[in-house]
């Protein structure tokens, strides 16, 4: 039976400075097969599988928000067909933005571990996935300052 495991990085035991239990997200990060990493600002989700077998790399993906947990299971048995489905799928949300994942070390240490599953590619494709979480928070932050369809600014625009 496949489970879906929501890692809370709750209250005890918060960072007060990045707001979460980085020991925690570490722990996860650590013994996950797959992982998905909720965003506060943005909608997608990082998702790494971390299985290998002979000629399959680990996976690094951004993809859209699962309607449910058989929805994201289905989705990893298409991005991954080569693989039975995971007995688990492991997740925790990072209430922060992209540089604070990036100063508070958890970056790296995904980035670590995957690039050990896999090659040169793996890495450049951490670097790129970042670049893009990076541009999609501040899109939607832009959007945000801007008024944009599903934000309400506290002030009127000016229509012409």
């Amino acid at each position: 039976m496949a489970v879906f495991l929501h890692v809370s990085t709750g209250q005890p035991q918060m960072s007060d400075e990045f707001g979460v239990d980085l020991d925690e997200v570490f722990k996860v990060i650590d013994t996950a097969d797959v992982l998905v990493v909720r965003f506060h600002l943005i909608d997608k989700r990082l998702l790494i599988d971390f299985r290998t077998k002979a000629g399959v790399l680990p996976l690094v993906k951004i993809v859209p928000r699962a309607e449910s947990v058989e929805d994201r299971f289905r989705s990893i048995k298409r991005l991954r067909p080569e693989f039975a489905l995971p007995d688990k799928v492991m997740s925790f949300h990072w209430p922060r933005s992209m540089p604070v994942l990036l100063t508070s070390g958890v970056w790296q240490h995904l980035v670590d571990r995957v690039s050990a599953l896999g090659d040169d590619d793996t890495t450049e494709t951490c670097g790129r996935t970042m670049e893009e979480l990076m541009t999609m928070e501040r899109r939607e932050v832009f959007g945000a300052i801007r008024g944009a369809d599903h934000y309400q600014t506290i002030w009127e625009r000016q229509r012409a």
